[in-house]
């Protein structure tokens, strides 16, 4: 391939988002020193062409492409999928619709482009921008062939897609909609917002992300007087939809009878004459915890290989939610804490007990799980450890289990970004070794991946984080679909639990009482505060 082709179709999205598109993705070939020639056609889409000094293999080009398509709805990797078919419209085509395609980078630079070329050291630049998403984009070619794979050997029919996208979430990314559903582009406008409001989301976040991954519902507004005009009207019309539809109770079909499913999630109240404790008193014990679990539990359960690594970041979600919950109590499922890990909640239902015989007296089960409420397990400092809470210096920054990009990245990951996240100074790789118990080799691989995605840099010898944004960063790697698919998932399988548990209350129930694709798949809010509420 002598030329990449980037097409920017408006059968995939509506004209303002391809010019949005076209805006970022220009920035990002700015960024990177990548020169280009733009054009636009007749219907609104655009095309722009980076030329090449050396050529790509049409894999390595097709690999590109896709990875950019991830940050653009409206692009059409179509021309690069096919290397006998793939075919673009050049400036000066006739277009299908009348008119020509129109040059729109002026014609000597155009020129001077085109002779000049693009280096080798321009796309390398380029493809270190694009890291989280070429290897996303990896990720999904693995899932589709062990997919193919599976569907070879048993014959069942499994999804070949990287992953499924609803339709709100279409219509929130590309701002086309279902007209069979949804009459008018204010009707697809609520029901994007009802949903938005149903998540918890804030209007603030909703007008920061439709300039980010939602700008398809920022072209439903058609121009930013009617969204400025209608963005705060219609969000406390969805608000309003959702608080009522809150307090209104699900009623059978047949028999009238109130049959919502509520999960009960108040604190647990202790029977042993214990009181609440303090907020301070709560924050004061997390922080003690943590220096016990830097000091002697981590290099405890490290003996135990991998599933030590499981145990060390069970912890650090159990005390995350401590300090989140501001209780000593631990009363949530293990589907709740299976979504703060990132594992299956079956792994986490063997994992708790194991931690509680190996945290010497930490964590402690003291009710057992009785119709809709989990084990209720008490957190405390141990007597024998108390001193040693006292002696040591409380750690700067806040204690996580596994953040969603760590999803991708690996549990080794989350402990060696945590050291160098927490460490009291900058430490060099042989002091990460030592402070998290991992293998040189391992840790050294976790420390190129982050590297690579720009989380870290190394100066001097020693490690620093980079300021930025994890949650970003997950969304690009594809990580939060899978992480807002699994909290979907809870939701569905808690219903049905529940469902069951009321089977002599309720008479019948329809399939839409348990599940509604568009109702009941999750949209995370931006933010890590709102991770255990969402969970």
């Amino acid at each position: 391939m002598a030329t990449l082709c980037i097409d920017l179709d408006t059968s995939k999205a509506l004209k303002s988002v391809v010019d949005s598109d076209a805006a970022r993705l220009r920035k990002l070939l700015d960024d990177a020193n990548v020169v280009y020639v733009e054009d636009f056609s007749p219907s609104g889409g655009r095309h722009l062409y980076i030329p090449l000094q050396q050529r790509l293999t049409a894999g390595k080009a097709r690999e590109l492409i896709e990875a950019l398509g991830l940050l653009a709805a409206s692009l059409d990797p179509s021309p690069h999928q096919n290397i006998t078919d793939g075919c673009i419209r050049v400036p000066g085509s006739r277009h299908k619709t009348g008119g020509h395609q129109t040059l729109a980078t002026p014609l000597a630079n155009a020129y001077a482009t085109l002779r000049v070329r693009n280096s080798p050291g321009a796309i390398t630049a380029l493809r270190a921008a694009l890291a989280p998403e070429l290897a996303r984009n990896k990720a999904i070619h693995r899932r589709q062939a062990k997919a193919a794979t599976i569907a070879r050997t048993t014959g069942a029919q499994i999804s070949m897609t990287g992953g499924s996208e609803s339709p709100l979430r279409r219509i929130a990314r590309t701002g086309l909609y279902d007209t069979a559903k949804y009459a008018s582009p204010s009707e697809a406008r609520l029901g994007v917002l009802n949903h938005f409001a149903a998540c918890g989301w804030s209007l603030q976040d909703v007008e920061n992300e439709l300039s980010g991954q939602f700008p398809g519902l920022a072209a439903l507004y058609g121009t930013q007087a009617n969204q400025a005009r209608l963005l705060s009207f219609e969000w406390a019309k969805a608000q309003a939809y959702t608080n009522a539809g809150s307090t209104q109770k699900r009623r059978s079909r047949e028999t009238g009878k109130n049959n919502a499913l509520i999960n009960n999630t108040s604190p647990t109240k202790p029977t042993g004459g214990g009181t609440d404790r303090s907020s301070a008193s709560i924050h004061q014990l997390v922080n003690d915890l943590e220096n016990v679990l830097h000091a002697v539990l981590d290099h405890r359960l490290s003996a135990r290989g991998r599933e030590g690594l499981s145990l060390r970041l069970l912890i650090r979600g159990l005390l995350g939610y401590l300090r989140a919950k501001e209780t000593d109590f631990l009363d949530v499922g293990c589907r709740t804490l299976a979504v703060a890990m990132g594992k299956h909640h079956v792994t986490i239902a063997r994992l708790l007990p194991v931690l509680a015989q190996a945290s010497d007296g930490i964590l402690t089960k003291v009710a057992h799980a009785r119709h809709k409420t989990a084990d209720v397990y008490l957190i405390q400092l141990p007597q024998h450890y108390q001193q040693l809470a006292r002696e040591l210096t409380w750690r700067k920054g806040r204690i996580h289990a596994v953040r969603p990009v760590f999803r991708h990245l690996g549990d080794v990951a989350a402990l060696v970004y945590e050291a160098i996240e927490r460490g009291r100074h900058s430490p060099t790789t042989a002091d990460i070794v030592r402070a998290t118990s991992i293998s040189r080799n391992a840790v050294s691989t976790a420390l190129a991946a982050m590297e690579a995605l720009g989380m870290i840099r190394r100066d001097h010898g020693q490690w620093k984080t980079v300021a930025v944004n994890l949650t970003n960063l997950a969304a690009r790697l594809g990580v939060l679909e899978d992480y807002q698919s699994q909290i979907s998932r809870n939701r569905f399988e808690r219903a049905a639990w529940h469902a069951y548990l009321d089977r002599f209350l309720t008479k019948h129930l329809e399939e839409q009482d348990l599940y509604d694709p568009e109702r009941d798949e999750y949209w995370l809010p931006p933010g890590e505060s709102h991770i255990w509420d969402a969970a």
